[in-house]
């Protein structure tokens, strides 16, 4: 079988185990019926997902010009203490910043390969946990937009880690924490605007990966230096395929690639 398209990150179904999908313009992979046979990736050229000019990318699958001129990039994206919508404020659009601003939001602790902080919208929930390779997670507070989830992580990030080890994370090399008492205890450290919406009542969300062999010493295939792979696949989490020579891939990472992927 042969599909060919551009990369964008794997959508993903909630299941036991959770299913995993790419999509492509014309096709589509269920990539968990690709566990244990042979794939081949090529890579053919950039393509921007915004434009979808064959330009190089820069950041998240945009090109240069577009990394820099659409809100979708803008940087309360990454760094939501800075969103203004709920000021009336436009950063690049400011129809678009409403839209996804002013929803509510949560901010989480996950447990990928520790135990984190982060903020997602609600109606990422939870894909977002997915999408890091979190095992397990729970909500902390659900609040009305992103500046207030903003705020809130930034004051938690002084008590908790807001990063994933990545390399951990696909080795498994983990411990279940109870998160329960983890929120509890970082109760205190929320900002007094957004206290009335923490969540005391909620339990942790357990997640099953799709994986027959996790890597001992994972090493992250980087298309612009090897173009063309080939390899046994043995799992998915996260957003990364692992391989069984150790091979991993980031599919999130190489947004914007236009690839050929053979299945044998």
């Amino acid at each position: 079988m042969n599909y060919e398209g551009v990369l964008t990150k794997m959508q993903t179904e909630i299941g036991t185990p959770i299913q995993y999908y790419l999509i492509f313009k014309n096709d589509f992979i269920n990539v968990n019926q690709l566990l244990d046979k042979k794939i081949s990736i090529n890579f053919l050229y950039h393509q921007c997902l915004n434009c979808e000019l064959q330009k190089k990318i820069y950041r998240q699958g945009f090109c240069y010009d577009c990394f820099f001129e659409i809100p979708q990039a803008a940087d309360w994206i990454i760094n939501p203490e800075k969103s203004t919508a709920h000021l009336n404020i436009e950063d690049r659009d400011l129809d678009y910043e409403k839209k996804v601003q002013l929803q509510p939001h949560i901010v989480y602790l996950a447990n990928s390969s520790s135990v984190k902080v982060g903020v997602t919208r609600k109606t990422q929930v939870p894909t977002r946990w997915i999408d890091q390779g979190a095992h397990e997670a729970i909500e902390i507070v659900e609040v009305p937009n992103r500046y207030l989830a903003g705020i809130t992580e930034i004051a938690l990030k002084d008590h908790v880690s807001d990063k994933t080890n990545w390399r951990n994370m696909l080795k498994n090399d983990l411990k279940d924490e109870d998160l329960v008492e983890w929120r509890d205890k970082l109760k205190q450290y929320i900002p007094a605007e957004a206290m009335d919406y923490y969540l005391e009542n909620n339990a942790e969300t357990h997640l099953q990966f799709p994986v027959l062999k996790y890597p001992e010493k994972p090493k992250s295939l980087n298309l612009d230096k090897t173009p063309s792979y080939e390899g046994i696949l043995k799992g998915i989490k996260g957003q990364y395929l692992i391989f069984e020579d150790n091979t991993v891939f980031n599919v999130r990472s190489n947004e914007g690639c236009v690839v050929s992927i053979t299945v044998n």
